[in-house]
């Protein structure tokens, strides 16, 4: 009797527990990779079949002892070997470690950092590099914005070069190889402007390289469902509110840029400022000559707006929130999200809370994995831009 009580009681205090709140589901970019990985790696072979079993080969430069970036290091020269692309690691500056043997092909040179823009300068002259990849950050601000500019855009696989960063902000998808040797910046005049409804290359054109950390990003928002394949190109992230925590050249403004010229309104937060992206004006024009009704004239490319809406007002309505903050002690509020957004953190720290899933859909803790295939494609890519213009020269 009462063992049958104490079984009653048990059944009852089980009943009136809460139910256990439903999480959302993890994703991984070893999955989205995958996706790209045959055709890179069938690009390779390629290339090395085209060039009497010549590997394609990275230059790396690391200059300082960052511990992300000496990860970052290893993790590239792992894939590319993996992948049949020849990477050698140089370390300058305060990466130089005295008596100390590294994995792979690497080369010490300089103690002070005196070196870096030499090596550089080096690579791009070295007909037997293909690719030159930089570890950021270094001095920061302005002074690393420099040494962006001194690699080749013929070899920046990473895409920073301001040529790309031009195209990018101003929603210039194809260009000519032979623009990259220009002084100039393009402009709408020269007819490269993007295709409205295909993003396959006119005749004679080819696709603008674009920063391969933010392109992963979009790659994952694509995976995820994020981008809508039914409607136009250019506009398939129409309807989404995005927040990217991080504006910095590298990652947060291009990757701010890239969503809202495809369509997105994007909240770009800084440490002092909030600023809105968007290609929609806020207001209608005049009516259309032929239907008499108001419609909006889309801007050929994102405008940038200041925002009065706090951090919180924007995490609220956002169906998407990406982090890139290099920082162990910054978190985003799960209490902030919306319930059911997708949350991506780009950052080697983890900017979300550890009950983030617990308000977001989906959750991608890192995109390294699809960043390094977006850096091959590059690289592969640009091979083939050189090959065009060796074949125009010769005509």
């Amino acid at each position: 009797m009462k063992s049958s009580l104490n079984s009653n009681v048990q059944r009852r205090e089980m009943s009136t527990e809460a139910p256990k709140v439903p999480v959302g589901k993890l994703m991984k970019a070893e999955s989205i990779a995958a996706l790209y990985r045959t055709d890179v790696e069938a690009t390779i072979i390629a290339f090395s079949s085209k060039h009497q079993g010549k590997r394609p080969r990275i230059v790396g430069i690391l200059a300082t002892d960052s511990k992300p970036s000496e990860m970052y290091a290893e993790f590239t020269r792992k894939t590319c070997e993996g992948m049949g692309v020849d990477f050698v690691l140089k370390r300058v500056g305060g990466a130089v470690v005295v008596g100390e043997k590294g994995k792979g092909q690497e080369e010490s040179v300089g103690v002070d950092g005196d070196e870096l823009e030499g090596s550089i300068i080096e690579a791009n002259e070295d007909a037997s590099v293909d690719g030159i990849m930089v570890y950021y950050p270094i001095f920061g601000g302005l002074q690393d914005h420099y040494i962006q500019q001194v690699v080749s855009p013929f070899k920046d696989v990473e895409g920073l070069h301001t040529k790309f960063h031009f195209n990018l902000y101003h929603n210039i998808r194809f260009i000519r190889p032979a623009s990259l040797a220009s002084a100039l910046p393009l402009s709408s005049a020269t007819g490269q402007e993007p295709s409205a409804d295909s993003d396959t290359p006119p005749p004679g054109l080819v696709k603008s390289i674009l920063p391969c950390t933010p392109l992963a990003i979009v790659k994952c928002l694509e995976y995820m469902g994020v981008y809508n394949a039914h409607l136009s190109y250019g506009d398939r992230a129409y309807g989404k509110t995005i927040t990217v925590i991080n504006r910095s050249e590298v990652v947060g403004r291009p990757l701010a840029a890239l969503l809202s010229n495809d369509g997105a309104r994007v909240f770009s937060v800084d440490i002092d400022s909030i600023q809105e992206y968007t290609k929609r004006p806020t207001t209608f024009n005049a009516s259309s000559s032929s239907t008499g009704i108001p419609r909006r004239l889309y801007h050929p490319q994102h405008v940038v707006h200041p925002t009065s809406n706090t951090l919180e007002q924007c995490l609220a309505i956002s169906d998407v929130v990406i982090t890139a903050v290099p920082s162990t002690s910054y978190k985003v509020a799960t209490s902030s999200l919306k319930d059911g957004c997708i949350c991506v953190n780009v950052s080697s720290e983890k900017n979300f809370e550890k009950d983030v899933r617990e308000k977001a859909s989906l959750y991608l803790p890192a995109v390294g994995k699809v960043t390094i295939l977006m850096l091959l494609r590059n690289l592969m890519r640009l091979c083939h831009y050189r090959e065009l213009m060796q074949e125009a020269d010769t005509t």
